[in-house]
């Protein structure tokens, strides 16, 4: 069927688009992310530049995106400001250099944010379908992420239709958007199956500008193989929640379960799926890897709430071949509901999410490195975390070959406070932050979680500290790991007296 509004070429589309006008783009990493136009605006950016005349846009997703969004653009230098969530190391490297402003935001929030009006006018939405109506209904690819409040709100839209995704996938989402305050009511979803919406983002068809035909694959990249550590990390994490369905403080019938992204990630639900002593779980998540498919193949997992299809092209082609059996087992929503924090705390989640650092107080730094440098951004892991029956961190216990300690006095940056923590893991343990006081705690992430190259040594910066303080730590020695680091390139054999008063 013709549909009635122009067709495009990437480049065409590009053209339109002016500088300093802010683009809200599909994606929740490099699944269902816009690609043929951000990939020609990066193009035309450089064009621009090359005459003199400056070009910069401002970038709103849903997370992380792909190689033609993220990657172009920051390539062309053609980013004024970012947000809320990226993982390319040129977009990294901009952010820090402080020549890409960085909105860090919770990713549930992003939506309402821009609804407020906090982030600015919303001039474009360039979004992937991969099925489109004459009357503007709008069927969204491997993803939802922020693409139905971006297409409400804009004032001209692009649509890029993707021959690579089927229009088959009409039916896996459910698109629901809250009013906001002072109208707000609940969100009618009380089970992970639960559906509140549509199966499609109905827009203006007035403010489709365009169409560009596409048949581009996600940019979804691989992960690591599994090694010994995170082999463990996933073990110790299975070997906790066994034990607390055995105590009783998790029921019998288990409970939804949140995953955050990686290597760790997928070594946790592979230890998960293949624990005889955990029931088949249901997932309320944000982002579904590889390793989720098998689960659900094999009804260990029966039935996932996600925001993203994160994956491999041949998973994914696993996914379209049946795709009737998995409509009815997966859901895809949009980030601003995937996340709520209302959901997390109704349903009774168990966060898993993973830490660049954890602190003897029980804080966790999942953005900075050294305090200074942004990684990626906080992403979702603070919506669950906050609101979570359980919440648990986990990471290797060092890194850089041993050379930094994921266990530290003091956490150089802070994401999620003591307390939001309930428990952290790493390949040498499991610490059981509940119903401890600041010394107790303390003492058990050392003893349960740090490398044993460190643990001596953070026993002795615990011997030094006043012990006639609620809270174990010291101004002058808080930061000593890190500064060893900075001044050797190694975390080890510190001499406490050096920084002390």
């Amino acid at each position: 069927m013709a549909l009635p509004f122009p067709v495009l070429t990437a480049e065409e589309a590009a053209e339109m688009i002016q500088n300093e006008q802010n683009i809200g783009f599909s994606g929740f990493t490099a699944a269902g992310a816009a690609k043929a136009v951000p990939f020609a605006l990066a193009q035309k950016a450089r064009r621009e530049h090359a005459a003199g005349r400056p070009f910069k846009v401002g970038v709103l997703t849903g997370a992380s995106t792909g190689k033609s969004l993220d990657g172009a653009l920051a390539e062309a230098d053609a980013v004024s400001f970012r947000t809320p969530y990226q993982g390319n190391a040129v977009m990294r490297k901009q952010i820090n250099a402080g020549n890409v402003r960085f909105f860090d935001l919770h990713l549930s929030a992003v939506a309402q944010q821009v609804r407020y009006g906090f982030l600015g006018k919303i001039n474009w939405a360039v979004v992937e379908a991969c099925d489109l109506t004459a009357g503007g209904g709008v069927v969204l690819s491997t993803s939802a992420g922020n693409s139905n409040t971006y297409l409400r709100l804009a004032d001209k839209i692009i649509i890029e239709l993707n021959a690579r995704q089927p229009a088959s996938l009409l039916g896996i989402h459910d698109i629901f958007e809250v009013k906001d305050p002072p109208g707000r009511g609940e969100i009618p979803i009380y089970s992970s199956s639960d559906r509140c919406g549509s199966p499609i983002c109905v827009v203006d068809p007035k403010k489709i500008v365009g169409i560009v035909h596409t048949d581009l694959a996600d940019e979804s990249g691989a992960f690591d193989e599994p090694t010994p550590v995170t082999d463990q990390i996933g073990q110790n994490v299975a070997d906790f929640l066994v034990g607390e369905i055995r105590s009783g403080r998790v029921p019998a019938s288990f409970l939804p379960l949140q995953s955050g992204v990686g290597n760790i990630a997928n070594a946790v639900l592979a230890a998960l799926g293949q624990s005889t002593d955990i029931p088949a779980f249901e997932m309320f998540t944000e982002v579904l890897q590889d390793s989720v498919v098998p689960l659900i193949e094999n009804s260990r997992c029966k039935f996932a709430s996600t925001c993203s299809l994160t994956l491999s092209p041949a998973a994914m082609q696993k996914v379209v071949a049946d795709i009737e059996y998995f409509k009815k087992r997966i859901v895809l929503r949009p980030q601003e509901i995937s996340n709520n924090p209302e959901l997390v705390r109704r349903l009774g989640i168990i966060s898993m999410n993973t830490a660049l650092e954890m602190d003897l107080g029980g804080n966790v730094n999942s953005t900075h490195v050294l305090g200074r440098a942004m990684m990626n951004g906080i992403g979702g892991s603070g919506d669950f975390t906050r609101n979570a029956y359980i919440s648990i961190f986990s990471c290797p216990s060092t890194a850089k070959n041993g050379m930094i300690s994921a266990i530290v006095p003091v956490a150089s940056h802070i994401d999620h406070t003591e307390h939001s923590v309930n428990i952290l893991i790493t390949e040498q343990g499991v610490a059981d932050l509940r119903g401890k006081d600041p010394h107790e705690r303390a003492r058990i992430i050392v003893e349960k979680c740090a490398h044993p190259d460190y643990r001596e040594q953070l026993r002795e910066y615990l011997r030094l500290l006043d012990k006639n303080i609620h809270e174990p730590m010291s101004l002058s020695m808080a930061f000593a790991m890190h500064r060893k680091f900075q001044a050797t390139g190694d975390m080890r054999e510190i001499n406490w007296q050096e920084y002390c008063d």
